[in-house]
């Protein structure tokens, strides 16, 4: 069996939503099992923000967890085009990992909601791309042979699955559920042939 961490922060419920799909998408592989992890928010003071375990919902992410996966999918909503502070700072712990080449060769992708059409989707599933590239991890997106990229209306990127939530929390769309799917089970896949 391989082994996919889906990690993502989410704060309106559209990140977690696109993860739903993209779990759906992984488990379609046979072979495949899914490792669910959310990631609590960070505080602008030195004070914790929320409580170090959730009462519901999936369980934080730790270090171990991307330490002993076979692949990576992350998610974060989009601010200002970039990546959530808690996915950030997340990452930002992973040095340990980068010194030891423990995500060398593995593979991985990216996925985001933003508020609008022009919320930087695209930057912000490149900001993300960033550090994984720096850990040796192999990146891949949506090929175009997925038909909801030529139709979409709304989210789906060759970078990355993406959503348009807007202002009131819009539910996935058919295309993006498509292109949620395929990113799932494509690092499904991927993980599987490079095990």
């Amino acid at each position: 069996m391989s082994s996919i961490l889906l990690l993502y922060f989410s704060k309106h419920g559209g990140t977690a939503s696109m993860a739903e799909e993209i779990r759906m998408g992984a488990e379609s592989e046979p072979a495949c099992e899914v490792i669910q992890r959310c990631l609590p928010e960070v505080s602008s003071t030195t004070e914790q923000l929320c409580n170090t375990v959730p009462e519901t919902g999936q369980p934080y992410a730790t270090i171990d967890d991307l330490k002993h996966c076979d692949g990576l999918i992350i998610g974060s909503p989009g601010y200002f085009g970039n990546m959530s502070a808690s996915l950030k700072y997340f990452l930002d712990q992973t040095s340990t990992l980068w010194l030891s080449g423990a995500l060398i060769g593995k593979p991985a992708a990216v996925f985001t909601s933003t508020s609008t059409m022009h919320g930087g989707q695209e930057s912000v599933l490149l900001s993300m791309m960033l550090p994984l590239l720096h850990h040796g991890m192999l990146i891949s997106g949506i090929p175009y042979s997925e038909s909801a990229l030529f139709n979409t209306q709304s989210g789906g990127t060759p970078y990355g699955a993406s959503h348009i939530a807007g202002s009131n929390g819009k539910k996935l769309t058919d295309d993006e559920i498509r292109a949620c799917r395929t990113l799932g089970k494509r690092i499904a896949i991927l993980s599987q042939k490079l095990r």
